[in-house]
C-alpha cells in the first residue's frame, strides 16, 4: 500500500488556564471544560496520535513510523531519528495566563530526562486586543538577579512581554523563559518532548486545591540568560505563494495564503501541513484529503506529486524538517 496524506485524531487535554475557543474544532465527544491543548500530530508515548482517515485508520503514528520508515519521514529523518517522531504539533487555547517556564536543551533533557529538549515556535491564531506572550527576560538581566526576584517573590517585575496579533510568528529556543497570556489561541510547532520546568504560576489553585508544583532548580540550570533580538519573525505574505515564515535547525516553516490551487513536486520529504484560516484539499493520485482550520496533516515522503486546493480565502503553515 502506498502512503496517503494522514490526518489524525485530535488529543485533548484539560488545563487550567483553558478555555472553551477550541470545543468547536472537535467531536462532540473529547470537548471539555477548559480544554486547553490539542495535540494534533504526537509521537509522545502515552499521547501516541491514531489516524482517522484511509486505510490506515486506527493505527497510531509509531507503529505507522516502524513499518514505512523514510517512505513516511525521508531518509535523513529517518536516519537521524529513526522510530521517533520528531516534532509535535499543537493548538492551545489560553483563557487565563500559562505559568511562566523554561525548556531544556538537547544536551540537558538527554542527560536528565534521555528526551530530546525542547524548541518551539507559536503562530497566533487568534489574540484579544493587547494580549501579549512573555517572551525572555528584561534586558541585563543576570542570573544573580533572577535569583533576587525569585527570592523575593517579584519575578513578574522582570518579565519581557511582547503584544501580539493575529498573524504574529514567534520562535523560542531552549532556554528561553516564557508564557502565553490569557486571550491568546495559536499554533505550537515543536520538538517531540513534553519536559517542562516551571518557574512562576501566580500562586495559582488547581482543581484539588493545591498549588502546582515549581521547578525552581531544574529551571536555574536551563534558562540561558544571554541577550536576544528579532523576537517575532519578520514577513510579508505574498499572495498564493509560499513564503519563509522561521528557520530553525530543527523545522522549517513557510506561510501560505491566497485560493489558486497548485501542484508540487515533492523531492522524498515528509511535509507537515497546519491550517490555520479557512480549509484546503490535498489531492494525490489515489486520495483526497481535506483539512480545516485548527487540523494538520503529514504528507509522507513517499508521496511524489500532489494538488493543493484552497477554498476560499486559505492559510497554510507548511513545515519540513532541515
Amino acid at each position: 500500500m502506498r502512503l496517503y496524506p494522514l490526518k489524525f485524531v485530535p488529543i485533548t487535554k484539560y488545563r487550567i488556564w483553558g478555555g472553551d475557543k477550541l470545543n468547536r474544532f472537535v467531536p462532540k465527544k473529547l470537548q471539555m471544560d477548559r480544554l486547553g491543548e490539542i495535540w494534533s500530530i504526537s509521537g509522545v508515548e502515552g499521547d501516541l496520535s491514531v489516524v482517522e482517515n484511509g486505510e490506515l485508520k486506527g493505527r497510531n503514528l509509531k507503529e505507522i513510523l516502524e513499518e514505512y520508515k523514510e517512505k513516511l519521514v525521508g531518509k535523513e529523518v529517518w536516519e537521524k531519528f529513526g522510530n521517533e517522531f520528531p516534532l509535535l504539533i499543537k493548538f492551545i487555547d489560553a483563557a487565563d495566563d500559562l505559568s511562566v517556564q523554561v525548556h531544556p536543551n538537547d544536551e540537558l533533557a538527554q542527560k536528565k530526562h534521555n528526551s530530546f529538549g525542547k524548541s518551539e515556535m507559536w503562530y497566533i491564531m487568534e489574540a484579544d486586543k493587547n494580549a501579549a506572550l512573555t517572551i525572555g527576560l528584561k534586558e541585563g538581566i543576570t542570573k544573580k538577579d533572577y535569583q533576587e526576584y525569585l527570592t523575593t517573590e517579584s519575578l513578574e517585575k522582570i518579565l519581557n512581554k511582547v503584544k501580539v496579533q493575529k498573524g504574529d510568528a514567534v520562535y523560542i529556543p531552549a532556554g528561553r523563559v516564557h508564557a502565553i497570556g490569557a486571550g491568546i489561541v495559536l499554533a505550537e510547532i515543536q520538538q517531540t518532548s513534553d519536559i517542562t520546568y516551571r518557574i512562576y504560576d501566580y500562586n495559582r489553585i488547581d482543581k484539588d486545591g493545591k498549588k502546582r508544583e515549581l521547578h525552581t532548580e531544574s529551571a536555574l540550570g536551563a534558562i540561558d540568560f544571554r541577550p536576544f533580538a528579532n523576537i517575532k519573525a519578520e514577513y510579508e505574505p505574498i499572495e498564493n505563494q509560499f513564503k519563509s515564515l522561521i528557520d530553525s535547525q530543527y523545522f522549517s516553516t513557510q506561510i501560505f495564503e491566497g485560493n489558486k490551487e497548485f501542484r508540487i513536486q515533492n523531492n522524498a520529504c515528509m511535509r507537515i501541513y497546519i491550517c490555520t484560516e479557512s480549509a484546503a484539499k490535498f489531492i494525490t493520485e489515489s486520495n483526497t484529503t481535506k483539512l480545516s482550520k485548527y487540523e494538520s496533516l503529514v504528507l509522507p515522503a513517499e508521496v511524489s506529486e500532489f494538488t493543493i486546493q484552497p477554498l476560499n480565502d486559505t492559510r497554510l503553515i507548511e513545515v519540513t524538517i532541515p
